[in-house]
C-alpha cells in the first residue's frame, strides 16, 4: 500500500538523478499582502516546497499554478489557494548543491486544518515528474493563550509533522 510522505520528508525522483523535493513548514499565519476576499471566514496557512539538486547537472524547474493541490479535512476538501500571495518557481535553473523554494498561502475552515494533504507534480527540464503527496496538520489556537483548538494534536501524521518541524527548526537555528 502506498503511504504519503509526512510533511518535512524529502522525496527523491528516480527519473532525475539527484533531484529531490520536500514539503515543509506547514503553519498557520496571514499572507504578506493581505487576505483575499474569497477567503472570507477561512483560516490562512502557509506551506513551503523546496527543490534541491544533489546531482551533477542543473535542472530547469517549474512549480506553478496547477502543479500544487492542497486538500484539508478527513474528506479531502479543496483548500483555497491564494495565488496573489504565493511565490512559485517559474523556469528557474537549480544548479548542483543548490535549492529553490516556493511559498504557498492557502485557506480552509479552521476545523479541517488538523489534516492537510499537499500534492506536488514538478516539471524538471520540460518533463513532468510523478505526483508526490505529503500529509500533515496544523493545531490552530482558539484565541485562549496556549490552548490547542479542538484536540487537533491527536493525529499520528500531525505528531510526526510537529516532530520533524521541530528537528528542522533546531537544524536551522
Amino acid at each position: 500500500m502506498y503511504e504519503p510522505n509526512v510533511v518535512g520528508d524529502w522525496q527523491e525522483y528516480d527519473e532525475h538523478a539527484g533531484l529531490r523535493v520536500r514539503v515543509h513548514r506547514l503553519e498557520s499565519g496571514e499572507p504578506p499582502r493581505g487576505r483575499d476576499d474569497a477567503a472570507q471566514g477561512l483560516t490562512y496557512f502557509s506551506v513551503r516546497v523546496t527543490v534541491e539538486n544533489r546531482g551533477e547537472r542543473k535542472f530547469g524547474i517549474h512549480l506553478e499554478d496547477g502543479q500544487v493541490d492542497v486538500r484539508t479535512g478527513p474528506d479531502g476538501e479543496s483548500a483555497f489557494i491564494d495565488w496573489r500571495n504565493s511565490q512559485f518557481i517559474e523556469g528557474f535553473d537549480v544548479y548542483p548543491l543548490r535549492r529553490a523554494t516556493a511559498v504557498l498561502y492557502a485557506a480552509a475552515p479552521e476545523a479541517s486544518l488538523s489534516h492537510v494533504d499537499v500534492q506536488i507534480q514538478l516539471r524538471a527540464d520540460e518533463e513532468w515528474t510523478g505526483r508526490r503527496l505529503w500529509s500533515g496538520g496544523i493545531a490552530v489556537h482558539d484565541g485562549t493563550a496556549g490552548a490547542p483548538g479542538g484536540g487537533t494534536r491527536e493525529g499520528l501524521a500531525h505528531q510526526l509533522s510537529a516532530f520533524l518541524r521541530g528537528q528542522a527548526e533546531e537544524g536551522t537555528a
